[in-house]
């Protein structure tokens, strides 16, 4: 048995899957506070997510009834970007602050121009640095507390923290740590000159993790953990990753021609690729993924969080919101929705609000204001697609996660606006699934599985283990093409407007 843990922004889950009949066999899932405040600020407690994997693994255990000594691997998927800085003891020294907080916009912005810009942070990193990254943090904690910088021992991300918590290893892998913004993604590495621009007073060699490869165990489990659920001691923590790169894997996008699209509070594109991924838009991170090859990303902020803001205004349920939407024709009647209530990372808008537009006294309604937010964030969408470049246009199937994903209606939406094939994997919670098949992957890779190194390739196990909801399937429909294409022209218009971003597509 294999456990894949998916620590995101509001809840961990855990799922335990069975690889001889390639299916989960149980699961778990324990929620976790956000602590919002001024200026954008967005943090959680690491212990928080500790304890939320214990009551999470202990209620998948109890829901399976399965002997815990049959489990042989965990993989962790973890919330990217987040900074969790450690002093000696491997104690928090402050509240992990996450990817989506955006108190230290301005820190982004000097650290771009002390790389020289765009160009200079594409030279050096092979990615334009965003706010959500962690470099930013990191100035931000030495500027406001300098007395918690001056004690860090170590400094990890979310999923990083989970392993060490595990193993007692203090170790990234490629993937999730291309998000942190002093990472070479060209070269794989850290990068020590970048890094001592942030914090020049830390060693890089002292606290930042040492590196290993996707298919790497992080570790073995620590005697106290297998303990404290029955486990053997021999289980291995597998390198783990960053949630994208485990739902690209949860989704079977380990190839060409696949895109992993995830609709939950935020929106992600991925798409897979087998090099350094060159011609796509500054605004997408070439992150490495979690297999060997290349996730180019695009983050949009603003997906199910928009909607849940809009259905709560009305007081709506999401059956009568799903009705409101159906009921209005495409086009919202001309009611155009920014839908930036967090800001935007995609376009780079970190400071930027939520905007109506178009409303008068025929088309003020509730129907067409609920509409016209859901295409304005799949809009968001489209473009975060075409800026993937030839990744995005060579696309021929998009692979939908995410809580917006259950809704027949917005799959169709998405379906049109984008001009593709969209569809369900049968799995929804695509980052646990891909953490334990990566678990799987890493356990087959040591050896340890009893059946000698090499056992079986990620490729085959994702072709045995993830499958496809084919009741899911939404195909473009000509009229809803039509429509939606003018409708994306006009939300660009209107991009170019408000904020100067300029018109295309």
């Amino acid at each position: 048995m294999w456990v894949g843990v998916d620590c995101g922004t509001q809840s961990t889950k855990v799922v335990i899957v069975d690889p001889a009949c390639g299916s989960i066999v149980a699961q778990g899932q324990r929620s976790h506070a956000l602590q919002e405040g001024a200026n954008g600020r967005r943090e959680q407690d690491p212990q928080d997510w500790v304890a939320a994997l214990e009551g999470a693994f202990a209620d998948a255990l109890a829901a399976s009834r399965l002997d815990p000594q049959r489990i042989t691997a965990i993989g962790v998927s973890g919330q990217q970007h987040g900074m969790v800085v450690l002093d000696e003891a491997g104690v928090p020294l402050h509240p992990a602050k996450l990817w989506c907080d955006t108190e230290t916009s301005e820190h982004n912005a000097a650290l771009i121009a002390a790389l020289g810009g765009e160009a200079g942070c594409l030279e050096t990193l092979g990615l334009v640095l965003q706010t959500g990254y962690t470099a930013s943090k990191l100035a931000w904690l030495r500027e406001q507390h300098p007395e918690r910088y001056q004690r860090i021992a170590s400094i990890l991300l979310p999923h990083d923290y989970l392993n060490f918590w595990l193993t007692g290893e203090r170790v990234a892998e490629y993937g999730d740590a291309s998000g942190t913004g002093y990472f070479d993604t060209r070269r794989r590495c850290w990068h020590q000159d970048v890094f001592a621009q942030i914090a020049p007073e830390l060693d890089a060699r002292r606290v930042l993790p040492r590196l290993i490869e996707s298919h790497e165990p992080a570790g073995r489990i620590r005697p106290e953990i297998a303990a404290r659920f029955g486990l053997r001691d021999d289980v291995i923590v597998s390198s783990g990753g960053g949630d994208n790169m485990m739902s690209a894997i949860g989704t079977g996008n380990i190839a060409p021609g696949r895109v992993t699209l995830s609709m939950g509070t935020s929106g992600t594109v991925c798409a897979w690729s087998a090099d350094y991924p060159a011609g796509c838009d500054p605004q997408v991170a070439s992150f490495s993924a979690s297999d060997g090859g290349w996730l180019p990303l695009v983050c949009t902020m603003n997906v199910t969080s928009a909607t849940t803001r809009v259905r709560e205004m009305f007081g709506f349920d999401i059956a009568t919101f799903s009705a409101q939407v159906a009921s209005a024709p495409r086009g919202a009647e001309g009611v155009q929705v920014l839908p930036f209530f967090n800001g935007e990372r995609v376009p780079m808008l970190p400071r930027a609000q939520a905007s109506f537009h178009g409303l008068d006294s025929r088309n003020a309604t509730p129907a067409n204001l609920c509409r016209a937010t859901m295409e304005g964030a799949s809009y968001g969408l489209r473009y975060a697609l075409e800026c993937m470049g030839p990744l995005g246009s060579e696309a021929r199937q998009i692979r939908l996660v995410g809580g917006g994903a259950k809704s027949p209606l917005w799959r169709q939406m998405l379906a049109d606006i984008l001009g593709l094939e969209v569809v369900c994997p049968q799995v929804t919670e695509a980052a646990a699934l891909g953490a334990a098949i990566q678990a799987g992957w890493c356990l087959g890779q040591s050896g340890a599985d009893g059946q000698g190194c090499h056992s079986e390739t990620l490729e085959q196990l994702c072709e045995r283990l993830v499958a496809l909801d084919h009741a899911t399937l939404a195909q473009p429909q000509a009229e809803g093409v039509a429509a939606y294409r003018k409708g994306y022209a006009d939300y660009r218009v209107l991009l170019a407007s408000e904020h100067d971003i300029a018109a295309g597509g």
